[in-house]
């Protein structure tokens, strides 16, 4: 047909997309995929004992590392399975990261799906986390100049169920009508909770994360319930913090926590007025220089949530928390991508198998 595209006019869209700046080239360019391999081939193992299939029959399976790169798309774009399969086969951008052609096959959304539980079962984004904060200390991009402790609420679908059933579930029980329902069961999300916060109702989940202040990178997460305190999780974050500096900045809400700091840490919070005792002068100078360094995280959540649009679509903590963390990681190597110099790493000409 006249309009198929030739290898020549492939090359040529190509070259056009580099040259707009194509942010999936520049990704792939700067990330050893190879760093990975060894948390890879753990969760293809576990995936097939889950499985009991030990047979090469059959479609050749996709590599580790392209599904590895198709889960980081869903998670920078926040794209629900079937969207995956779209786009995979819709965009050219997305066809050279993951490394497949226009002829070549894709992976389905039930694919994508079962990559995702598997990735869930094994915990595999809090491994490729620690992994990724090994490989950016050796790159030179340690912690350093103190870190931020925040949260922020993760939303979830909004449950409508009774005030009888909410009761049921904080009790850690499932309401009896449901189990006699076991579709409608399905279609709960038990560990989700409520939660107020300035006057608005929020239903979901809560990403805790320590954040190095100089680079920016998010060097541990926790994921819970939103009705969790942040200062619940407080001396939980920072246990084993690698900052150069043992120095944490946070908001009052992490005052007096039962979680404690350990006891060499400088802890550096906004101080407050109160009624017959206002702030002086040097106080509020003092609150502006805090706010200023603690406004970094905000940059980091404004990514997480504004570009990469992070919303729960799953039920239930185990596929929230691969949903969450799985951003967090997306973050990271976004983050190394834009602060990267020097040369790039050659690109693979296709996926390799893992």
């Amino acid at each position: 047909m006249d309009n198929q595209l030739s290898f020549f006019d492939l090359t040529d869209r190509y070259s056009q997309l580099s040259k707009k700046g194509d942010p999936l080239e520049r990704l792939d360019e700067v990330i050893d995929w190879k760093e990975f391999d060894d948390i890879l081939a753990y969760v293809k193992k576990k995936g097939r004992e889950a499985r009991e299939c030990h047979s090469n029959a059959g479609r050749k399976s996709f590599g580790s590392r392209t599904m590895l790169k198709v889960l980081v798309l869903k998670h920078l774009y926040n794209l629900s399975f079937e969207q995956v399969e779209y786009q995979l086969k819709d965009r050219l951008s997305f066809m050279r990261f993951v490394g497949v052609g226009l002829n070549g096959t894709v992976p389905d959304e039930n694919t994508v799906r079962n990559y995702f539980e598997q990735y869930k079962e094994t915990g595999a984004w809090d491994k490729l986390i620690r992994t990724f904060d090994k490989i950016l200390e050796k790159a030179g991009y340690k912690a350093q100049e103190g870190s931020i402790v925040d949260a922020s609420i993760v939303e979830a679908p909004r449950q409508r169920n009774t005030p009888e059933e909410n009761r049921t579930i904080k009790e850690g029980n499932i309401p009896e009508e449901w189990e006699k329902v076991p579709n409608k069961l399905r279609q709960k999300d038990t560990d989700a909770r409520w939660v107020q916060k300035r006057g608005q109702n929020y239903f979901g989940y809560k990403l805790h994360t320590l954040v190095d202040v100089k680079h920016k990178f998010v060097r541990k997460a926790m994921v819970t319930d939103a009705s969790v305190h942040d200062s619940n999780v407080y001396g939980k974050l920072t246990k084993g913090d690698k900052n150069d500096v043992k120095r944490v900045h946070a908001d009052s809400g992490y005052l007096n926590s039962k979680d404690a700091l350990p006891q060499t840490y400088e802890e550096v919070v906004c101080e407050k007025g109160y009624r017959n005792h206002p702030l002086t002068d040097e106080q509020k100078r003092n609150n502006r220089k805090k706010s200023h360094i603690r406004a970094r995280v905000e940059h980091v959540y404004g990514f997480i949530f504004g570009s990469m649009g992070l919303f729960i679509r799953t039920i239930g903590m185990a596929r929230a928390k691969a949903t969450i963390m799985g951003s967090v990681f997306v973050y990271n190597i976004s983050r190394f991508a834009t602060l990267v110099k020097g040369p790039k790493r050659p690109r693979e000409k296709c996926a390799q198998p893992a």
